[in-house]
C-alpha cells in the first residue's frame, strides 16, 4: 500500500504563484509514475501532468502548459507541481495520483489508471 499526502494549496490573487507537494509512505517511490489532477465543483476530474518515475518524461495538459512545472525527488519521496501565472478558472481541489511502472520513462495520462490517490488539497485563485 502506499498512501500519498499533499500540502500547499490555499489562496492566492491571480497571477500569483503557488507550489503543491505530494509525499508518499509506503513501497518504493522510484518505481512509481506520479500524476496531478483537479477537480472544480460540478465538473469531471482534469488531468494536469505527470512526470515519470525517473524524472525525465513530463506531460502536461494544454491548459496548464508553460504556467505550471511537475518535478520530483526520489530521495525525498516526494513529488511537487509549481503552479504559476495563476487564473481564476484554475480553482478546483487538486490531487496527487501513483501509478506502478515497469519503464523509467512511462507516464500515465488517464485518471482511471492511477491505482494510489492523495486526500487532495484546495487551490483557489481570487480574481
Amino acid at each position: 500500500q502506499v498512501r500519498l499526502v499533499e500540502s500547499g494549496g490555499g489562496l492566492v490573487q491571480a497571477g500569483g504563484s503557488l507550489r503543491l507537494s505530494c509525499t508518499a509512505f509506503g513501497r518504493l517511490f522510484n518505481l512509481y509514475a506520479m500524476g496531478w489532477f483537479r477537480q472544480a465543483p460540478g465538473k469531471e476530474r482534469e488531468f494536469i501532468a505527470t512526470i515519470s518515475r525517473s524524472g525525465a518524461n513530463t506531460v502536461y495538459a494544454d491548459s496548464v502548459k508553460g504556467r505550471f512545472t511537475v518535478s520530483r525527488d526520489n530521495a525525498k519521496n516526494t513529488g511537487s507541481l509549481q503552479m504559476s501565472s495563476l487564473k481564476p478558472e484554475d480553482t478546483a481541489v487538486y490531487y496527487c495520483a501513483l501509478e506502478f511502472q515497469n519503464t523509467r520513462d512511462g507516464v500515465v495520462v488517464a485518471a482511471s489508471d492511477y491505482t494510489y490517490w492523495g486526500q487532495g488539497t484546495q487551490v483557489t485563485v481570487a480574481s
